[in-house]
């Protein structure tokens, strides 16, 4: 596990000792993502600077690492959880290897294979590749995007990071790009392949780069992920759930130093710890909650682990914390997000690292299982099929015109539109009316279509739950939980491994059909089943929480001087209309409508802008390590 800087010149020069040095600051930013060890290759055309994280003690394999007489330079982040038996049979095949190091084997199978190397891997990376014999750069990243991959092209070549703020670091300011402000105000976070600074992109997950000299950069997508429903007995499915869940969590915990795994009070993290005492009964497991009553499942983990015998540490943050920590967690997340989630889950982090360098965790259940309650929408919404166009057509007026509010205004609006023209993932923050008012630019062709249209283009004949889970996959799921998931350990130097988000995994999970998911008045209905037997009872039954934080109550209290203050000292007037913000608030502590998600959306972009282009906190003291829990300080 590590983080990586990499550059391509567009034309040949070895770079001086001022490019060299400035290389080694950027490099050096993210150093909480490998403090154990780092190390720089350059030659005419190509600089790759890298920090490691060590994770496998038999790893000799640093990096930048050289491969067949140094024709092949990498540099990777992340692990390979199949790399044992791709090394066996490359080595059956003749290929050689001085190190025992997963790296070693993906520069063999490069050589074996070119760009087709990468969908032989089963694990989350980025990789760049220099083929020095061919002066060709080759960049992948692993299916569902669990590794972070920045880039930014210019005239003089290409930039690519582990994280956005190693190029941005280098300009004076960072522009906000206006697309990408109007998108994240409907989803909450920046979707993909965009970012929040104007000039420097994410690379898609399950795809590969070809960049040549003087080239710009060629994409080409590897992986796909599709649905092909398999009808077969249920207790098929069970056993088959099981096997694939226990290999996947078995090579997950390939590792030379402590793993532990997080324990909140639901069935994903309670599958994957059930699974993990199995191979390590001593698993250590980590929890975290809120002191407001209803916002913790700390006594839940707590019986989850006295029920499944393994230890549980636990920790509890209180609004004044949460708050201080802010500034810290948004200059690790490089961009805004809005989800409150990620600050509990830095936390868990944190109190991991204590004990353990890698955790599991359940992210990427719901989107493959089938888990999110709004996936029973379409079985709730099956009347409408039976009612004539015209008829529904007068329904959606008549919605139209109800205030907000009203009782069954949304389900008649629900009922009335297409999905594709109202669904755009898990969580939909403000509709394109709201943000023509609170932006001071509106772009009326920047609909949240232009983001899913193409998506919903590629599942179009697709059950509806199906194409839910699509989006899901290709949005929410990158661009929310795998990106808090990452930059919350990252910071912590806390490697997260993903035990669901698997190729084989998926490919059992994509052949369920639509009613074994959705059954029984549940979600995920066929993974319960098979967990069965395996986690305790009574988290089988529970209604899922996820990671709840109280902003609805503190919005209102104890966190609403502090939301205020920021509004005014915000130097975001020209991009937005704080009137329509403060009114918004004052609504939501008066009662009129729970504004909470909407305001933290606004909230979070302004902290955003005060970090990275007003420059008002100090950086040295937000990227030092949390360890004395000392507040940031601010310019």
């Amino acid at each position: 596990m590590c983080g990586f800087i990499g550059m391509i010149r567009n034309k040949p020069s070895m770079p001086d000792e001022s490019v060299v040095h400035v290389f080694e600051q950027q490099n050096n930013l993210i150093t909480h993502r490998g403090p154990d060890d780092e190390g720089y290759f350059h030659d005419e055309y190509v600089s790759f600077g890298f920090r490691r994280l060590s994770i496998i003690d038999i790893d000799s394999g640093q990096q930048p690492l050289s491969y067949d007489d140094e024709k092949i330079w990498l540099v990777f982040n992340g692990e390979i959880y199949n790399y044992v038996e791709l090394r066996q049979d490359l080595l059956q095949e003749g290929y050689t290897f001085a190190t025992e190091s997963d790296t070693e084997v993906i520069a063999a199978l490069f050589v074996k294979h070119k760009e087709q190397a990468f969908q032989y891997l089963r694990g989350m990376f980025s990789i760049l590749v220099w083929d020095k014999e061919n002066e060709t750069l080759y960049g992948a990243r692993d299916p569902f995007g669990i590794k972070p991959l920045f880039y930014k092209e210019t005239e003089e070549g290409a930039i690519f990071a582990s994280e956005k703020k190693s190029i941005t670091v280098m300009e004076e300011t960072q522009k906000v790009d206006s697309e990408s402000l109007q998108h994240y105000l409907s989803f909450q976070f920046v979707p993909e392949p965009y970012t929040m600074t104007t000039g420097i992109k994410k690379m898609e997950p399950g795809h590969y780069f070809v960049k040549k000299p003087g080239q710009p950069i060629a994409f080409t997508q590897y992986w796909q992920a599709t649905f092909n429903p398999v009808l077969m007995d249920k207790q098929n499915w069970i056993t088959r759930i099981q096997d694939v869940m226990y290999d996947s969590v078995k090579v997950h915990m390939r590792s030379d130093v402590p793993v532990g795994s997080f324990l909140s009070g639901g069935i994903d993290s309670t599958i994957i710890v059930a699974m993990a005492r199995e191979f390590n009964p001593n698993i250590k497991t980590f929890s975290v909650g809120f002191e407001r009553e209803g916002f913790s499942e700390v006594d839940v983990a707590k019986e989850t682990a006295e029920k499944l015998n393994v230890e549980n540490i636990s920790y509890t943050i209180s609004p004044e914390e949460y708050v201080e920590k802010l500034p810290k967690i948004m200059w690790h997340m490089d961009d805004p997000l809005a989800d409150p989630a990620c600050v509990p889950l830095y936390f868990v982090a944190r109190e991991a690292r204590k004990h353990v360098t890698v955790v599991l965790s359940g992210e990427g259940s719901d989107e493959l299982f089938g888990g999110y309650n709004i996936y029973r929408e379409p079985e709730s919404l099956k009347l409408f099929q039976s009612i004539p166009k015209p008829a529904k057509d007068l329904l959606a007026r008549v919605a139209d015109v109800l205030p907000e509010g009203v009782r069954g205004k949304s389900f008649l609006e629900r009922g009335t539109t297409p999905l594709r023209e109202r669904y755009i993932g898990n969580a939909k923050m403000f509709e394109d009316v709201e943000k023509r008012q609170l932006l001071q630019t509106y772009h009326d062709h920047l609909t949240y279509q232009q983001i899913t249209g193409k998506l919903f283009d590629n599942v179009a004949n697709d059950p509806l739950v199906n194409q839910m889970q699509y989006i899901d996959i290709h949005t929410w799921m990158r661009g929310d939980i795998l990106l808090k998931a990452d930059r919350t350990t990252m910071a912590n130097s806390l490697e997260l491994r993903v035990p669901f988000l698997d190729k084989e995994v998926f490919r059992v999970a994509s052949e369920i059909p639509v009613n074994l998911k959705i059954a029984n008045g549940t979600t995920k209905s066929i993974l319960r089943e098979a967990s069965r037997g395996i986690i305790p009872d009574h988290v089988l039954d529970r209604k899922k929480l996820g990671f709840p934080v109280p902003i609805r109550h503190w919005l209102k209290k104890e966190l609403n001087g502090w939301a205020k203050q920021l509004i005014h000292e915000s130097q975001t007037d020209h991009l937005l209309h704080k009137d329509y913000v403060l009114n918004l608030l004052d609504a939501h502590c008066q009662g009129k409508g729970d504004y909470s998600r909407k305001i933290w959306t606004v909230l979070m972009f302004m902290l955003w802008h005060q970090i990275f282009v007003e420059n008002k906190f100090d950086t040295n003291e937000l990227s030092k390590p949390d360890l004395a829990g000392q507040p940031v300080a601010v310019r």
